[in-house]
């Protein structure tokens, strides 16, 4: 730890020597150093005498949170985007063909030579509001002579 130390108090004298302004500036390497001193010595912030140990706090959160949006940003990859003629196309059959399963239109698809799988072909139908199956309501009414 006297390492530490002694290496914080040299970079803080490098610092105010290398100034001549009034008021220091930190150099995108130094706030840098100074955020990596304390993720190894958190209590390095005693031996500061150039700046506010809140400032150090400060630089290391703002590092943090660019780190996140750096590591959470948009990336290309993944499956290769489906063509926007073949969804509408699995629309409008599923819309047609209210019967239609996916297993059945993406059996279409294949026999018109389009490559695609049946969860995708599932994830782009059009979701009904009714059963495509009769209701056993208008099941018993259509065969309520021959049950009977």
């Amino acid at each position: 730890m006297l390492h530490l130390e002694m290496l914080a108090m040299r970079q803080q004298l490098a610092m105010v020597a290398e100034g001549d302004r009034k008021r220091l500036s930190f150099r995108p390497s130094e706030r840098i150093f100074w955020v990596w001193l304390y993720r190894l010595w958190p209590t390095c912030l005693q031996t500061l005498m150039i700046f506010k140990a809140d400032t150090l706090v400060r630089w290391h959160r703002k590092g943090f949170r660019l780190y996140w949006t750096w590591k959470s940003r948009p990336r290309q990859g993944g499956r290769p985007a489906i063509d926007p003629g073949v969804r509408t196309l699995i629309r409008t059959m599923s819309r047609n063909n209210i019967g239609w399963g996916a297993p059945r239109i993406h059996g279409e698809l294949q026999l018109l030579g389009i490559q695609i799988s049946e969860s995708t072909v599932a994830k782009y139908m059009i979701r009904h509001r009714n059963p495509p199956s009769q209701t056993w309501k208008a099941f018993l009414a259509n065969h309520t002579a021959d049950l009977i």
